[in-house]
This record gives C-alpha cells, structure tokens and sequence, in this order.
C-alpha cells in the first residue's frame, strides 16, 4: 500500500482512479506557509526596527543622535539643507516683487485702458472734422471750378469757311493769285490747342513716287518719322504735306499727269485746301514744273517761283536741299576769323539766254502781263565789275565765263560753274559772295540763286544780293539785312564803295547771324521740314509744341535721422540770410505767353541767337519753348512784394531782393561713387534758404549701397539713375528740376551758405549769365598758335566752373537737345571739359562773360578724396578741348571780364544799426 501510494504520489496524484487531492493539498500547504512568512516579515521587523533606533537615541551622548527629533536651527546646519533654505527665502521674496509689480501693472492697465478710450474717441471726432474739411474742400474745389467756368471765354472751333468732304458746287478761287489765308485756308481744322497735327501722304503710294529724287525721298522720310506734328490719324491732321520732287528728268510725269494725281489725294477735298505741296530741289537746276499745275486752294513749298505763281503770305519759299542724307562737317567749315579773308569779293557765272527750261513753254502767257519788264543791268555789272578787278585797290575775283560746262539754269539766270567743292574752296577765301539775280524781273527767286545763299552761308562769306526784287528762302519770317547786303542793281557802281566801308565789328556780326541761321534753317533736310512747319504754325498762330525735358528715373533710398548743420556752414557772422521757408518747396511760374508770343515778335523769334530773354529756342520748330519748359515764368515790370524795395540793414536782410518776390532754387549734384563724401556734402545743404530740392545725379552705373542711409535736410532729395557714366548728365533738363535757377554743384564742392545766398541773389539780376565762384580764363599761345586753358589767379576771367555755379534751366535745354553734337562726344571722350563747354554756350549766345562773386577761386572740401582734375592729363585735355571748341563754333566765343560782384555795401563804413548787409572776403 505504501509503495502503491507513493506511486501514486509521484505520478501526480492519479492513479488507480485518478485521484486529484494530494495534489491540492500541497498546494495549499504552500500557500499558508507564504502568507505566514510575510506576515511576520511585516509586523516584527518594524518593531524590531523602532526599538533598536529608540535605544541609540536614548543613549547619552547626545551629539550622536541621528534619528532622533532636532530643532529648526540644527536642522539648517546640513549644508544641503542650507542651500534649500536660502533659496526658500529667495523664492519668497521675489514672489513678494512680483506680487507688487502685478499690482502696479494692473493699475497702469486700468490707466491705459482709459487713454485708450480716450483716444477712440478723439478719433471719432477727428474723422468727423475730416470729413467735414472734405466736404468743405469739395465745396470749394466746385466753386472754385464754377467761378474759373464763368470768368474763362468759351473755347469754339474757328468758323468754316470752306467744305469738310467733296463738294462739286464750291467754287474755285477765279485764280491762284488772289488765294491767301483767309480765303484759302481753312482755320477750323487747327484751333490753337489742337497741337498743328501734320499728316503727310506716303509719295510711294502714288505714281509720282517712282519719279522722285532717291536722296530727297528717303531724307524727307526720315524727317517726317522724327516729327513731333507728325500724325498718321488723318482725320484730325490741321495740314497734309505731299512731296513731289525733285523729279528725276527722264522719269518725269507730264503736268497734266501730275495734276490728275495730286487732285485724286483722298483728303484732297476737291479744291486741296490745307494742302501743302513741298518741292525740294537738290541741284541748281531744278525745274519749275509746278508752274504748269493747276493746284486750287493747296499752298506750295519750292525754290522757285515766279511772281504769277507766288503767293506771299501763303506760298513759302524754301532753301536747297544739299545735305540731303548726310550731317555737315563742322571741322571743314572755316573758322569765322579772320574777319577780312583774301579776296574783298567774288562772283564765277555765265550767263545762257538758250537753255531750254519748263518755263519757255509759258513765255507766251508772260507777254500777256502790262508793262515793259525793267532795264537788264547785266551788261552795266559786268563793266563795273571788271573795272573794279582791273584797278587792283583791292583782291577782287569775278569771272563770267566758266571754264568747263555751265550748270543748266532757267533763261536770264547766271549759271553756277565747277564743281560743288571748288567752289566752296573760292568762298572760302571772299569775305563777300556775289549773288546777281535773274534778268528776268517776273522770276522772284530761282533754285540757282537759293544755291549760291546756301554755299556762302555754309562758309562765312557773307552774301551780296544784287537785285532788291528778289524773294529770298523764309524771307517772311527772317529778317535777312542782318545777315547778307540786298542792293539794288543801279547801285553796282556803288558796291566796291559800300563793301570797303563795313566795319570789321559789323561784318563779324552779319557772319555770325548768316552762320546762325545756315546751322538752324538750311543745313540738314530736318531743318528745312521743320522751318517749313514751323512758319505755317506760326502764321495760324498756334503754340509749338513742349520741349520734351529728361524723365527721371529715381533710385530709391533711405532717409536717416535729421542733419546737423555744420558750424562752419552756420557760422554767419552778423549776417541774417532773410526767412527760412517754411512752407513746402514751390516752383517757378510756368511759362505762359505762348499764344501771345506767337503772333508778336516774330522776327526777333526766328532772327535773332537764342538765350532766355530772346524767348525762343535754337531750333526752327520751336520759336517759343513751351508751358511745360517751365522758364522765363517770372518777368519784370511790376513793383516786388518785401524785394527789391531798396534800403539797408534790416529792410535788406528780411527780403530776397530783386524784381520776383519768390523764388527758390534747384540743387544739382553730380557724384561717382563717393558716398561718405556725397553726405556730407548734404549735410552742409541743411537749412540753406530758398533751396527747393536736390537732384543727385548718381552717374555710376553701380547702385548706393542698401544699407546707407541719406540725410533729412529739410527739402526732397530726388536720386537720379542715369543711362551711362557721363559728365554731360549734369546739364540734363530734368523733369525734377521745377524752378528757372540751378545751383550746379559738384558733390565735394565746399561752400557756406552766405557764399551761395549771395551767388543766388547775384544771378536773379543777371539771370541769363553763369554766376559763380571759381573763376578761369583763356589765352593765347603764340608761340603754338593755338589757345590755353589757365586756371592762375589772374586779373581777368572768361569762364567760371560750374562746379559751383548758377544757371538759367533754359541752358540745360540748348546744351543737351540743341549744341553740336560733336561737342557732347568729346565730353564723353575726354570726360572732361563739360564746363567749358557750358562757358562756350552761354557766351556764343548771349555775347557776354560769365560773373565771378566773392573772392573764392578754389571750392574743395578738405580733406576729400582727389578728383579728376587732380591728374596730370586733366589741363591737357583741356587744351584740346578749347582748341577742338573753337573749331565747331567757327570762333572764340569766350569774352574777358576784369570785375567780379560784391554786396552794395561791402567795406563801406556804417552805423552800428545797419550792418546786416552782405560782407565778404
């Protein structure tokens, strides 16, 4: 039994039956006996543990208690404990602070909250004020408006005097002789704010044109893509312009061709009315084949004319087209001095009476005219004139019979001989050309004639017009005894008397004007076109057109803080340089005299060399610089408001002085790369009376670095991007420049501000002269025969720099849009010389020097970095530069002065009381 139960025991409690309780049994055996043990694992150890830690506490030494109950102090002498403690009491205390400052924050909310509401408030009412001040500007913009509506004329078309489209029941005019501009003409297509709108017809579109002169189409072409008037909208064009020659000979279409063409133009509206029919002849025997042309109300542009054919008034008589595709060469053009040249006066013709012409085929309709044609002097001119070659008082060279063949030319006309160039080379050496007119009294002007003007004008010598019937080119609008001797033929037996008595100062001038109106009227096919518009436009009085100005392109920047004013730009003595402005920058009066200035001063517009006060350009299709040219606005003639009054002291120093009551000037500053020197240059600006703005022409095609910033001096600061690095962009008319006087001013220039007041009040007197500082002047090197530039301290001055210098902004026009070109390109060459060149201009036009102020000669800053002028080709180029000038101007345009221009009163000994006076040196 016992083995059989541990059998049964080792095989799991199963056997014989499978019997499961032993195994449970054990199990349970387990369980008690682990509880049991963990139950006095946790009731007798803690016990046990208590009573050992209570026994050590209780021993006697009690500095070895450690378990034991300790005081507060004795506890914070662990050094751990220590630490925890400090930082408790830390923790507490700024937890105290920031309690308070919560509560001080709070407060200040509270306040701030209440501000705020304050302001939402104040804002209210402030856009209540707003809107009610826009309301009232409103008001008074439209009464303003209503007010300018009442007082202004009312603005109507011209009336119509002839037919808008083709009307077969208006007559003709009973002949082409009796059309003018108030019956040929109709004024409703160009009221005077219509801009003289030019349509011109494409010749190619028309039979003719195969026939036309090649040169004269494609220069003529050329012109009109230029044109400002030009317009291709033909509906609202005021005059269409058709080009009909020079025909070519071989190719010519007969009159009665032509005649059927030109009738046949679209807008010809059955009489050609507002019609302009330019024949350009380019050689000396253009034909006249116009002559044989029915052409209605059209008006006619040609060289040629003969007195029942001409119109005054109406008809224009043009100048030859030589240059037809090609610019004139200043450097051949000899110079205008010396005044008396080899030969006293010239003349090489012949004279043919059998070349066919044109014209023959109308000699009949001649012999109809009343009356016995005068005397033909021919012969008479010939004796004298050989008479006075043979006497040897004086170089004399006429010849009357060509040695190779004649140039055709029309019945009674002396026809040119050689070739072009030698007859130039001739002219060149006259101081007078000849010029005979036709014997045939009934031709006004022929292509021949209008040749020899053209070539003697070209080359100085001035012209001798034997014949007062003679029409000469534009002689409706120049006024040509100021350029050329129109004689009548019985007095050529007083010519040689006559030219010998001219003075050398008046055959200078009349060289001059021919010159002068040679480069603006003759010598380039634009010239031609736009004097023949121009004199239409000035004959139905409308405005020219604006004078485009430089649009300018502005980089933009950062300003600082505000500049300081440096003591020594500050430091004016006892001298009150008058009111600062205070309100905003404001510019010079536009220009508004053109409608008046079109119908007055004609021949002073067209005659006379350009400058501010001749009120006209040097260009034949402005006469009159536009509103928007924005000079010359201020005049004369009226008593100044705080200027001008007179007086000392305190009555000069509250007041601008002069005859403008305001005004302001422009600064412009030209720089390259010099940053910290262009500040501080500014800088010095701040506070300068009267200074409207500042234009900084930045000419470096590197841009001023991001992170500069430019100095608050009071006024805008416009910085100019430029196409290219050129000293030329100086004297650009910039659209920004507003006022008639600029200050130009290089960007390391040194000036105070009681210098440049001064300088500005200077040149409000003299406001079409360069007023400056440093002054220079030219002389003679004998020894090179050819001229120097001097920059000595010398008793005399013909050029002062505009590196610190005032000047007009109508010089900015003439220098950039109107001097030779050829000038600008040595600018750019030498870059160098821009000074001189705007001494040159301003001299050659108004025939005066420049003006010095205050003794300064030198205006550098220093301890600035050194500038161009500072190298050792820098006085050498100018040399070359004066030399080269000379050449294009034909003369020494530059005039000596020995003064410069100090204030009234200077070293003069006053009262205490009346020493606010200017005071230099």
């Amino acid at each position: 039994e016992l083995m059989t139960g541990y059998t049964m025991l080792r095989n799991g409690g199963v056997g014989n039956g499978g019997q499961p309780w032993v195994l449970r049994w054990s199990s349970r055996i387990r369980l008690t006996w682990l509880s049991f043990t963990l139950f006095i694992i946790l009731v007798f150890f803690p016990l046990i543990a208590h009573y050992y830690l209570t026994t050590i506490d209780d021993a006697d030494d009690a500095g070895k208690r450690i378990f034991g109950p300790r005081t507060g102090n004795e506890l914070c002498e662990v050094k751990h404990v220590q630490d925890l403690c400090r930082i408790r009491e830390s923790v507490s205390e700024e937890l105290l602070q920031l309690e308070a400052k919560r509560q001080e924050l709070n407060s200040e909310i509270a306040k701030l909250n209440l501000k705020i509401e304050a302001c939402k408030k104040s804002i209210e009412n402030a856009k209540q004020d707003l809107l009610q001040l826009k309301n009232v500007i409103s008001q008074t913009e439209h009464s303003y408006k209503e007010l300018m509506a009442q007082n202004q004329p009312k603005l109507s078309l011209p009336i119509r005097l002839l037919p808008d489209k083709d009307d077969v029941t208006f007559p003709l005019p009973k002949s082409n002789q009796n059309c003018r501009l108030h019956n040929c003409f109709d004024y409703s297509r160009c009221p005077l704010t219509s801009g003289f709108p030019v349509y011109v017809y494409n010749s190619d579109d028309y039979p003719f044109g195969s026939s036309l002169d090649p040169l004269i189409k494609q220069a003529f072409e050329a012109t009109v893509r230029t044109n400002v008037y030009v317009t291709e909208n033909a509906n609202i064009a005021c005059v269409y312009i058709i080009l009909v020659g020079e025909m070519q000979e071989p190719v010519m279409p007969k009159p009665t061709e032509l005649e059927q063409q030109l009738h046949s133009l679209p807008y010809w509206r059955t009489d050609g009315h507002n019609h302009l029919i330019i024949n350009l002849s380019r050689k000396s025997e253009t034909q006249n084949f116009i002559y044989n042309i029915s052409t209605g109300r059209a008006m006619i542009a040609q060289s040629t004319f003969y007195d029942v054919q001409y119109r005054p008034g109406f008809d224009i008589v043009v100048s030859p087209l030589v240059h037809a595709m090609s610019e004139p060469n200043f450097l051949e053009i000899p110079p205008q001095v010396p005044v008396k040249r080899k030969y006293l006066f010239s003349f090489q013709g012949e004279k043919i009476e059998s070349l066919r012409s044109s014209l023959q085929e109308v000699r009949s309709f001649e012999e109809e005219i009343e009356g016995n044609a005068p005397a033909d002097y021919d012969d008479r001119i010939i004796t004298t004139l050989k008479a006075v070659q043979d006497s040897k008082l004086d170089f004399v060279l006429v010849e009357f019979t060509c040695k190779n063949q004649p140039k055709a030319s029309l019945p009674t006309e002396w026809a040119l001989c050689g070739e072009r160039d030698d007859r130039l080379e001739l002219l060149k050496l006259s101081t007078f050309a000849l010029i005979i007119t036709p014997g045939d009294t009934h031709l006004v002007i022929s292509a021949g004639c209008a040749m020899r003007l053209f070539e003697a004008l070209e080359v100085g010598a001035i012209p001798v017009v034997l014949g007062e019937q003679v029409q000469l080119p534009y002689h409706d609008v120049i006024r040509w005894n100021e350029a050329a001797l129109i004689i009548p033929k019985p007095r050529i037996t007083e010519v040689h008397f006559l030219l010998r008595s001219i003075s050398d100062n008046d055959l200078l001038a009349m060289r001059r004007q021919g010159r002068f109106l040679w480069e603006t009227y003759f010598s380039t096919s634009d010239n031609v076109f736009s004097t023949v518009l121009a004199i239409i436009r000035t004959r139905i009085q409308i405005p020219a057109a604006p004078i485009r100005e430089e649009t300018a392109v502005e980089i933009p920047h950062r300003s600082g803080k505000a500049a300081g004013t440096d003591p020594n730009m500050a430091d004016n003595g006892d001298l009150d340089l008058g009111p600062v402005e205070t309100e905003p920058p404001y510019a010079s009066p536009k220009y508004l005299r053109n409608f008046t200035l079109t119908a007055m001063d004609i021949y002073r517009n067209w005659n006379s060399a350009p400058g501010p006060f001749h009120l006209f350009p040097y260009t034949p299709f402005d006469p009159v610089l536009p509103s928007e040219a924005k000079f010359l606005g201020s005049g004369t003639g009226f008593r100044p408001i705080g200027g001008g009054a007179g007086g000392s002291g305190k009555e000069f120093q509250a007041a601008l002085g002069g005859n403008v009551p305001r005004e302001q000037f422009t600064v412009v500053m030209l720089t390259y790369e010099r940053e910290e020197v262009l500040m501080n240059s500014l800088e010095r600006l701040n506070g300068l009376p009267y200074l409207n703005k500042v234009v900084v022409v930045w000419n470096s095609p590197k841009l001023p670095s991001e992170d500069l910033l430019w100095p608050d001096i009071g006024v805008p600061i416009m910085v100019v991007r430029t196409e290219k690095n050129s000293l030329n962009n100086r004297f650009l008319p910039w659209d920004e420049i507003e006022t008639e006087a600029i200050l130009s001013i290089d960007d390391d220039a040194h000036l105070r501000h009681d210098e440049i007041m001064f300088g500005f009040r200077v040149w409000r007197e003299a406001r079409d002269r360069i007023v400056g500082f440093p002054g220079r002047y030219h002389a003679w090197d004998i020894p090179h025969q050819s001229w120097l530039y001097n920059s000595n301290y010398s008793c005399e001055l013909s050029m002062v720099l505009t590196g610190a210098a005032f000047f007009h902004k109508y010089y900015a026009y003439l220098y950039s849009y109107v001097m030779p070109q050829a000038i600008r390109d040595m600018v750019d060459e030498y870059i160098n010389c821009e000074d001189i060149a705007m001494n040159f201009l301003v001299s050659h036009l108004t025939r005066k020097p420049p003006i010095k102020v205050t003794s300064r000669w030198t205006f550098r800053c220093p301890g600035c970095p050194q500038a161009l002028s500072h190298d050792d080709s820098h006085f050498h180029e100018r040399h070359k530069c004066i030399n080269f000038f000379v050449k294009v101007y034909g003369y020494m345009p530059l005039l000596y002065t020995q003064f410069r221009v100090d204030s009234v009163l200077f070293k003069t000994r006053l009262p205490h009381d009346k020493t606010k006076c200017f005071k230099f040196i």
